[in-house]
């Protein structure tokens, strides 16, 4: 008993903090991965809940975790704002962040803090992997887990240890992740990279831990997932306008494909058959994509499904990324709103 509590004492303390909005349906699995930790130091969890209409905030707190459980509200509605106020209201110099729709595996706080240990960086994340389901869903999850869909940032198919531009989700330490500001609450998406940019920017380290592999529930249908995307191109756009060290070559691909294939359209438009050229190439690519997830889905149905859901990520980024409109909030704004 005494050993176990000096083992207790030694480990650091780790706060988790969940942003929590509209997730009434998986927000019970997310907490119970975050209860059945083998993490044998103190944990405490912080979840952040924005206004909801689905019951969400009765959601958490009736799924009886034993762990010390707070919620606190998010009135500005934002992942960052929530992320920040769940930070602000929690106290463990570690501080873990998890998504709602994410899943733990229960060594992942106990591998983390080690890695946190070894390592001395200011962040250390790991894979994200979508959790492949029957049907549509199952289609678009095994797509974002292809390196075609998904793309070669390391938090998705990382398989080296080592400093990385950016991780899934992140196990933080506090006066690292204090010392920038914490996460940038103006913009609506790509907070992570951002705060992980800034970090670096600083002189901290952010490290990928391949053997830190989180299941993901993806988009369950081409709506949402072409809104989830549209939505990334265009947060990405604004973060590259206030930093543009940070861009990466592979972020222009989309772009440059949404570009190429409209232009595609003017010139079949205009009766100038070489504009088929380009689409029916990426319609091939997108079907090669596919069929090589054939392991995954075993049926020519759920394959085409996944092609199709190439095309919805790359257009729907891409046309976020040149087009879409972002309003990004003022620090004022989003202190009013809490």
């Amino acid at each position: 008993m005494n050993s176990t509590r000096a083992a207790r004492d030694h480990l650091p303390h780790i706060s988790v903090v969940v942003p929590a909005r509209d997730c009434a349906a998986v927000i019970g699995e997310c907490l119970a991965a975050i209860g059945s930790q083998t993490y044998r130091g103190a944990v405490d969890v912080t979840v952040a809940v924005a206004p909801s209409r689905d019951g969400t905030e009765q959601a958490v707190t009736g799924n009886g975790m034993e762990l010390p459980l707070q919620v606190v509200e998010n009135l500005a509605g934002t992942t960052a704002a929530g992320l920040n106020i769940a930070v602000a209201a929690s106290k463990g110099p570690i501080v873990a962040r998890v998504d709602a729709q994410s899943r733990v595996p229960p060594d992942y706080l106990e591998r983390a803090v080690s890695t946190l240990a070894r390592t001395g960086a200011a962040n250390v994340g790991g894979v994200q992997r979508p959790v492949v389901a029957a049907g549509l869903p199952g289609a678009i999850a095994a797509a974002m887990g292809s390196p075609f869909g998904g793309g070669p940032a390391a938090f998705r198919r990382g398989r080296h240890s080592g400093p990385a531009d950016t991780v899934y989700l992140g196990v933080f330490d506090r006066e690292a992740l204090e010392s920038v500001g914490g996460f940038d609450e103006t913009l609506g998406r790509n907070q992570d990279y951002e705060l992980n940019w800034r970090l670096r920017e600083q002189g901290h380290s952010v490290w990928l831990d391949p053997s830190l592999v989180v299941d993901y529930v993806p988009r369950s249908d081409y709506a949402g997932l072409a809104r989830q995307y549209f939505s990334y191109g265009a947060w990405k756009r604004t973060m590259l306008v206030r930093n543009p060290r940070s861009l990466r070559i592979r972020q222009l691909a989309a772009p440059a494909l949404t570009a190429g294939l409209a232009f595609s359209v003017v010139e079949l438009i205009l009766g100038r058959w070489r504009g088929a050229a380009l689409p029916v190439l990426y319609a091939g690519a997108c079907a090669v994509a596919a069929t090589r997830l054939r392991g995954v889905l075993l049926r020519r149905l759920d394959r085409a499904r996944a092609a199709a859901a190439f095309a919805v990520m790359h257009l729907g980024w891409g046309a976020g990324f040149l087009a879409g409109r972002t309003k990004p909030w003022t620090q004022r704004e989003a202190v009013e709103a809490r």
